[in-house]
């Protein structure tokens, strides 16, 4: 675990990271930020940030204030704040936010829901194409 001071306040946040090589197999809860360079076979939680690099790899949910994504995430992420998909993130899942920021050469393939929170639900009914409206 890694403490790094911040200046607003004097607060010291702590910060824990998952290194590359590293394979965790459960549930990962944090009060502070969570950066990930290794595996996890599960949730994450973090009353903060999580920020999955490069060669992060996640298969499960993620639940947290904010969340980068740099490497690959199958699986649900919901953010109270903001989720940030960069340039070699990779998401297969849904995604639930106020605010969602893509870079170019993402790749994101699911549903999203943004904007105050709330429960997530996938639209049971199809739109039909607009010719088959007119009569």
């Amino acid at each position: 675990m890694l403490k790094s001071n911040s200046y607003d306040g004097g607060r010291t946040e702590e910060a824990t990271v998952i290194s590359r090589g590293v394979k965790i197999e459960g549930k990962l809860s944090c009060s502070g930020s969570i950066r990930l360079d290794g595996e996890v076979q599960g949730d994450i939680t973090s009353q903060s940030t999580v920020i999955v690099g490069e060669n992060g790899k996640v298969n499960g949910q993620i639940n947290a204030e904010s969340i980068t994504i740099g490497g690959k995430v199958t699986g649900t992420v919901k953010a109270k704040e903001k989720v940030m998909l960069e340039s070699k993130g990779n998401l297969k899942g849904d995604i639930i936010t106020k605010t969602l920021s893509v870079d170019a050469g993402a790749v994101f393939n699911g549903n999203t829901k943004m904007g105050d929170s709330g429960n997530f639900s996938v639209p049971t009914e199809t739109s039909k194409p607009a010719d088959t409206l007119v009569k």
